[in-house]
């Protein structure tokens, strides 16, 4: 007579050999429903790797792991490969889409196999910044001013929704200027090297980013026949049986918010840590409690 673990032991082999190994990582055993009593709970969470999406997504992490006993993967994407994994099933949700404008064309494309788990944060504003002590005031100026600028806006990785809109409104301003790919961390390493000498630059810039607590910087205006940019809200995107194979977490995710004040916070206090994100997460979480609490669903 097979033992209990003999018998989970050729289950799990039935499923590498019939399935593959990377299905099987994704928990062949449990489609469709919560983890019985005794297993374990698993989160797959994609995140860009922009200031504001690793902070909430590590905080994310620290709490369901410490409070809800899940076993958590993160993996850091740009959109577009981040869209498509969550869209074909491969990770369960996708912690940062940012609404109506940036990634209108993403979820355009990914609409029928996606689901719209609500905001995780209210009031974004996207743009073109400069250092405040940068004598222009609107996009417009950039054109006779691209020799103090070298010639280049900073701007981040290929995918990203605000390089597509910048890419557009170099044309729609017919600014000489070249946009550079690069990355948020290299984009904002540029700009603390430009201020440290006061020099001009000009980078594509998002809020909430802790850059704005750190330096004195503006947007610059858009003119009003040339809006490419609104406000907005950061929603978190889930694969479109996540409510339905993993409940509890879709709840959770639906839950999670943070104000901008609070955001703001986590973020700085990341930033200027010698620490692991993990370790400033869970002790930002250790000290806003009620904050985090809120997101764990009644009765877990």
């Amino acid at each position: 007579m097979l033992t209990l673990s003999k018998t989970k032991q050729l289950f799990s082999l039935l499923c590498a050999a019939v399935l593959g190994s990377v299905f099987m990582l994704s928990g062949c055993s449990q489609s469709g429903t919560d983890p019985a009593e005794g297993e374990a709970k698993t989160a797959d969470l994609v995140y860009v790797n922009w200031a504001e999406g690793v902070a909430y997504t590590h905080l994310a992490k620290e709490a369901l792991e410490e409070k809800m006993g899940y076993q958590v993967t993160l993996t850091a994407a740009d959109v577009g490969p981040a869209y498509t994994a969550v869209a074909q099933g491969d990770k369960d949700a996708f912690m940062e889409t940012w609404l109506p404008v940036l990634h209108k064309d993403y979820l355009d494309k990914f609409s029928d196999d996606v689901i719209d788990l609500g905001h995780v944060y209210e009031g974004t504003q996207s743009g073109l910044a400069v250092p405040a002590y940068v004598t222009i005031d609107k996009i417009s100026e950039i054109k006779s001013n691209a020799a103090k600028f070298d010639g280049k806006i900073t701007g981040i990785d290929a995918g990203a929704g605000i390089m597509k809109t910048t890419e557009q409104l170099i044309k729609d301003y017919d600014l000489d200027v070249e946009l550079l790919t690069s990355s948020g961390p290299a984009m904002t390493a540029a700009l603390k090297n430009a201020v440290e000498n006061k020099e001009w630059i000009v980078v594509t810039a998002w809020r909430p980013h802790w850059m704005f607590g750190r330096w004195d910087l503006k947007f610059l205006e858009q003119d009003e026949d040339k809006q490419v940019w609104k406000t907005g809200n950061i929603h978190i995107m889930g694969r479109k049986d996540l409510e339905e194979d993993k409940p509890e977490l879709a709840a959770f995710l639906r839950n999670m918010s943070l104000t901008d004040a609070e955001l703001a916070d986590l973020m700085l206090k990341i930033e200027e840590s010698d620490e692991d994100i993990e370790t400033v997460a869970n002790t930002w979480m250790q000290e806003n409690e009620a904050v985090v609490n809120a997101w764990i669903p009644v009765g877990k």
